[in-house]
């Protein structure tokens, strides 16, 4: 069931290979100190991989970055540092001038100033990809991009398919990740769906739920 499959995160086959992305650290932040720690590697996407590569001083221009969450990105970069974890952020993207579906793009190395990254670029979903295959458990929770919009969901699409393809026991959940799963019909492919979602997130973090509790002296 949906405990025992969440249990296989918190005392993995190891390596443990935890994929986060996402909009927002704020949203993210709790499971992010609890695994950054506790994972092998930690590779993060989505907007919130800005947040992290701002506090490294790295240029962003005008992607999504919560001002305020400095200092959380620090803390859990240092976190992953001080336990052995391999953190990995994105080395190219795919920017647009404006966020729309037929935006013009480009893929760079750096974000360049009046541009904004909306999804992983090639040589980082490569590198994500290659994680998935040497991991033996797999955490996967966020898209690497705006998921939404087919132009930039390749790199979601990319580590849905290299999470499919990897032998290691995985456990994917949150709406987008589910989404990017489904359309690519790998379901099948992947150990275990959460439909939980933030539930599954709090256990992860190792946080007693009150049902759980009760099924665990059941």
């Amino acid at each position: 069931g949906e405990l025992d499959h969440l249990r296989v995160v918190l005392e993995p086959k190891r390596p443990l290979l935890c994929l986060l992305g996402g909009a927002k650290v704020s949203d993210k932040l709790s499971v992010l100190e609890a695994l950054a720690p506790h994972a092998n590697v930690l590779a993060i996407g989505g907007a919130m991989a800005y947040t992290f590569l701002a506090s490294r001083g790295e240029p962003v221009g005008r992607s999504l970055v919560e001002a305020d969450r400095i200092d959380d990105a620090k803390r859990v970069e240092a976190a992953a540092a001080a336990a052995g974890c391999e953190l990995l952020l994105p080395v190219d993207h795919v920017v647009v001038e404006q966020l729309e579906p037929d935006a013009p793009s480009r893929i760079v190395d750096a974000v360049p100033d009046g541009w904004m990254g909306v999804d992983v670029g090639p040589r980082t979903a490569e590198r994500y990809a290659r994680a998935a295959a040497e991991a033996a458990t797999i955490f996967w929770n966020g898209p690497m991009g705006v998921f939404e919009m087919d132009a930039f969901a390749k790199g979601t699409e990319a580590v849905a398919e290299a999470v499919a393809a990897s032998q290691a026991t995985s456990v994917v959940g949150g709406g987008d990740s589910l989404a990017a799963v489904n359309k690519l019909g790998v379901g099948e492919r992947i150990s275990h769906l959460s439909t939980g979602g933030g539930a599954a997130l709090e256990y992860v973090q190792g946080l007693e739920l009150p049902g759980v509790a009760a099924l665990d002296r059941a």
